[in-house]
């Protein structure tokens, strides 16, 4: 039985950094449970020459596709297997398309840490029925309540297609311009296929950007090219933008009771999660495909668990309630404990 031990990438928030290896162990469970076999076991932590790791065990050691889907954990800094006492290096690969500071180099009030951000895409995608094909498949990832979008930008790193929907305009006006201006500094290829007003019978419902780009120019002859599709309008609309089980995942950071929220003509502006969660679940599902996965993460100092996990089996979906799927709660702040839930929609 081989032993491994995963350094945890140094997180700048500082109260992220103290759950980070409780998060780590958790969604290394996920991992294993979901492509690894169930291989993955004595989840344990160690401080080996002053640096705290995650170990674990691996029934029949670690191949190259085992170490490929490891590399994208989100915590994931180095990977070392135990040799008596020493620790001898595991290459990893990544999905990562593009320079890290595509989720990095924002930074404003409110932004989900990208770390998080990429534990709750990864969680939500290993909850899906295609789970095994992370490494080729092109998910489509949508974020109801994208902001600026790091979700998005997450998405985009992986390779994947995403799309967003958020009803602050300044907020899609600000990743507008974050996303085309870095796509020319970085010489990235790309061509914007749509961008300004989306009108109805002559009325403006809301602004789209759609940006088509590819890694390389020999993936854009190839026709190897994704896509960002991102409207400015009010999450509860979103089927007006895109069409029934057309998205593989629904990623989303709902609010906090703090800033963010949803507005409608019956209710007005709604900074409560579980109204939020009550009125737009049902129409985020519309938008999965069946076997794919709806992640959340939200306030539970705000909406208990049991209630969030209620709203998301009302709208026909299976709730992951067990084992390491009840270890992804931490703290951000004094106001805020963040607990993550993922839903598979029946195939």
């Amino acid at each position: 039985m081989s032993r491994f031990g995963l350094l945890v990438l140094p997180a700048t928030n500082r109260v992220y950094a103290h759950s980070a290896v409780d998060l780590t162990r958790a969604e290394l469970e996920i991992f294993s449970g979901a492509v690894l076999g169930g291989r993955i076991g004595e989840l344990d932590t160690a401080t080996v020459g002053g640096a705290r790791y995650v170990t674990f065990t691996a029934d029949g050691g670690l191949d190259e596709r085992d170490a490929a889907l490891l590399g994208n954990v989100s915590a994931a800094y180095a990977l070392f297997e135990f040799v008596g006492d020493l620790l001898r290096p595991v290459p990893l690969t990544r999905l990562d398309r593009y320079d890290d500071d595509l989720v990095t180099i924002q930074k404003y009030v409110g932004k989900t840490n990208e770390q998080f951000t990429k534990l709750l895409l990864n969680v939500t995608l290993l909850a899906t029925e295609w789970a095994g094909d992370l490494l080729t498949r092109r998910f489509r990832v949508l974020d109801p309540l994208c902001g600026r979008g790091t979700t998005l930008n997450q998405a985009v790193m992986y390779g994947f297609d995403a799309a967003g929907v958020d009803r602050d305009q300044k907020d899609f006006e600000a990743y507008q311009a974050f996303l085309t201006t870095w796509l020319k500094r970085k010489r990235v290829k790309h061509r914007v296929l749509e961008s300004g007003p989306v009108r109805r019978e002559r009325k403006v419902v809301g602004k789209r950007l759609r940006v088509e780009l590819a890694a390389s120019k020999e993936a854009h002859k190839a026709g190897d090219v994704q896509t960002v599709d991102v409207v400015s309008a009010d999450t509860t609309r979103v089927g007006e933008f895109f069409r029934p089980e057309s998205v593989d995942l629904v990623v989303a950071d709902a609010p906090y009771g703090v800033q963010h929220g949803s507005r409608t003509a019956e209710t007005g502006l709604a900074r409560d999660p579980l109204a939020l969660l009550t009125a737009a679940v049902p129409k985020w599902v519309r938008l999965l495909r069946p076997g794919g996965a709806l992640g959340i993460s939200w306030n539970t100092n705000v909406a208990r668990r049991d209630d969030a996990a209620a709203v998301l089996t009302d709208a026909g979906l299976d709730v992951c309630d067990d084992g390491p799927w009840r270890g992804l709660a931490h703290r951000v702040d004094q106001a805020i404990v963040r607990d993550v839930l993922v839903a598979r929609r029946p195939g």
